[in-house]
């Protein structure tokens, strides 16, 4: 528990740093989890929805303690942020018009669009590496910013593809006699093997597999289900619950690509929030401890602060944040306790990894999306013109990123400063 809270407070840079921090400690230091299971565990994470540091954590946990040590290692990675995000959320919605703070905000913005520009670059990089990738991340970005097609049906028509593009290459390739019998760690037969008992073993994991969903739906359902009889299903708060619920379950590829579908729907579609107090929220979440989804909370927040009446605004948009931080991650932890006993046979399996290759594919234009969505809003703003010291920023930022990496809360404060400086000047 030490352990898991400190990592929580100091788990910042992302999920990559979050990841070598914890095969730092956890595998090179304490040795909890020698480097094989790590890695296999960090592939399965991969191919879940949802942020796989935190999902990381958790199986860890449960590996070392059970259904126990996975609560406390998953909900102990987010705990600390939290209690920051509640404090910066409530200091963005109440004291943005104070100079300081409303230059350190707007100082922060171009450079969370570096940071994305960034990202789409090095995601761009890691995935794309044969020409139906590229083509699925164009059409992607065409399906998205042209044609407005719905978040979901982009991410599942792109893991079909990528089942087909396995299916066409996989006829050149002569099949093994290993294919399709993955052998669990340890027991020398799979959870879901076929072999002698096999059918005991299969519905035996079947039914563990439904207690665990059925439990985490009874914890959702209790929470929305009492929000819902008190408060209406109009009420923003139970609005926001049912929204994230089903983003938590397409937020493949990280919190960049479902920051798209939330960026639509919070600010065009619900009228949540502002654009720039979209790109605030990234910011923050950026430069504080915690997955970088908890912008999610922010979300929650101001979009329950924006539309509650004034003298119940506060008690009102913390009850937003919170919600939507619980059916943010509750879908994790039932991803990590239903699928972690299947982790070997799971993380190989061919038609998964195909359809995850299809995905990520399309995560790159989708990530293209969110970068004209925030640029276009940041470095030319409604108002009229362009923006020129959101531009200059911006790129003097995005150089950094490229050649002189410094951490991301180093560079968001130095923008900040810099807005600051320029709200006192003028």
């Amino acid at each position: 528990m030490r352990y898991w809270l400190r990592l929580g407070c100091i788990n910042f840079g992302g999920p990559a740093g979050q990841i070598a921090l914890m095969h730092r400690d956890l595998v090179d230091r304490r040795r909890w989890i020698d480097e094989a299971a790590f890695l296999r565990a960090l592939n399965f994470c991969m191919i879940l929805p949802g942020p796989e540091a935190q999902q990381l954590a958790t199986y860890i946990g449960w590996r070392l303690h059970g259904v126990a040590g996975g609560i406390v290692a998953g909900s102990l990675f987010v705990l600390p942020s939290i209690g920051v995000l509640l404090f910066l959320s409530w200091l963005v919605a109440t004291q943005s018009r104070w100079p300081v703070v409303a230059g350190l905000l707007y100082g922060v913005q171009p450079v969370v669009v570096a940071i994305v520009a960034d990202a789409l670059l090095k995601i761009g990089r890691r995935v794309l590496h044969r020409p139906y990738q590229i083509g699925l991340a164009a059409a992607a970005f065409i399906a998205l910013f042209f044609f407005s097609v719905p978040f979901p049906a982009v991410i599942g028509a792109a893991a079909l593809v990528g089942i087909a593009a396995g299916r066409f290459a996989s006829r050149s390739v002569p099949p093994t006699a290993a294919e399709g019998s993955t052998v669990k760690a340890g027991s020398g037969r799979s959870v879901l093997a076929g072999s002698a008992g096999g059918t005991r073993s299969r519905w035996t994991a079947v039914g563990r597999v439904a207690r665990v969903v059925g439990v985490c739906a009874i914890l959702w359902a209790i929470p929305v289900g009492i929000l819902w009889i008190t408060r209406g299903p109009d009420d923003v708060v139970v609005r926001q619950a049912i929204f994230f619920t089903q983003a938590a379950f397409v937020t493949f590829g990280g919190a960049y690509s479902v920051l798209t579908y939330v960026a639509e729907a919070a600010v065009n579609r619900f009228g949540w929030l502002s654009a720039a107090e979209m790109v605030q929220g990234l910011g923050l979440a950026e430069s504080t401890p915690g997955p970088l989804i908890m912008v999610l909370q922010f979300v929650g927040f101001m979009g329950a602060w924006n539309l509650a009446p004034g003298e119940a605004r506060l008690p009102v948009a913390i009850l937003g944040a919170l919600v939507t931080t619980f059916v943010t991650f509750l879908p994790s932890f039932m991803f990590i306790f239903a699928g972690a006993p299947f982790i070997e046979t799971l993380a190989s399996r061919r038609r998964i990894q195909d359809a995850l290759a299809g995905v990520m594919a399309a995560v790159v234009g989708v990530i293209l999306n969110l970068t004209v969505f925030f640029g276009a809003r940041v470095l030319a703003p409604a108002s009229g013109g362009v923006d020129r010291f959101a531009i200059v920023s911006a790129l003097l930022a995005f150089a950094i990123l490229r050649w002189r990496p410094l951490p991301l809360p180093v560079l968001l404060g130095a923008g900040g400063l810099a807005g600051v400086a320029l709200a006192l000047a003028s």
